[in-house]
């Protein structure tokens, strides 16, 4: 850890196998709205989860974190974990008087290849981090700062804007908000997208045929 503090109450889970990135990418290709009408419109973080840096785009491996509320801890342990491409999923119970997230850590995302992160919580130095390009959701912004006590667990499941995200699993994010696929149901989820992306096309062909005639 970049602190000088003990994570001795931090627990780990094993090392856990994340996608091919290019899978990954392929996914990304694709928005989140037109991924979620394709998974039946379920596993999609709720609207309080929002992008706080505009113009962002998130595409990335889930790497989830449970804090403790108000504590960020857990966070700078779970970075040691962290590959490039991961996104940090971070559930903080929804608490929001105390961010959890700012511009140091974001350096350290960056340092690390972290695509960004998703916090089920409160975050702060939103300017700072828009200029890095860390895409960056979260439920609030507030200017008043964490613990570092812990305890805390990562790599386990996390519930993070009413959605489980088990580590591995697949999360897009873009100005809507995110979708997330979990890691079993990648391909299955890819291969039905052309055909939805191409129902749309059609829809406003037509509308287009009918606003020309």
């Amino acid at each position: 850890m970049y602190i000088n503090a003990s994570a001795e109450n931090i627990t780990v889970y094993p090392a856990w196998l994340r996608p091919e990135q290019d899978l990954v990418q392929a996914l990304a290709a694709y928005p989140p709205a037109l991924i979620g009408d394709v998974r039946k419109r379920l596993d999609m973080m709720s609207a309080d989860i929002r992008c706080l840096t505009p113009g962002a785009r998130l595409a990335g491996t889930a790497l989830p974190i449970q804090i403790w509320e108000g504590d960020n801890l857990a966070i700078h342990r779970g970075l040691d974990e962290a590959k490039p491409g991961d996104v940090l999923v971070i559930s903080g119970n929804a608490v929001t008087n105390r961010s959890v997230f700012g511009g140091i850590l974001a350096e350290i995302c960056l340092h690390k290849g972290v695509k960004g992160v998703i916090v089920d919580g409160a975050v702060r130095d939103i300017e700072e981090m828009n200029e890095m390009g860390l895409a960056v959701f979260a439920r609030a912004v507030v200017p008043a700062g964490p613990s570092k006590n812990g305890p805390g667990y990562v790599g386990k499941p996390v519930a993070c804007g009413n959605v489980v995200c088990n580590p591995g699993d697949v999360v897009i994010g873009d100005q809507d908000g995110i979708v997330v696929i979990p890691q079993s149901e990648l391909n299955e989820t890819l291969e039905a997208l052309p055909a939805q992306e191409n129902l749309e096309r059609q829809i406003r062909d037509r509308i287009k045929e009918a606003v020309a005639s």
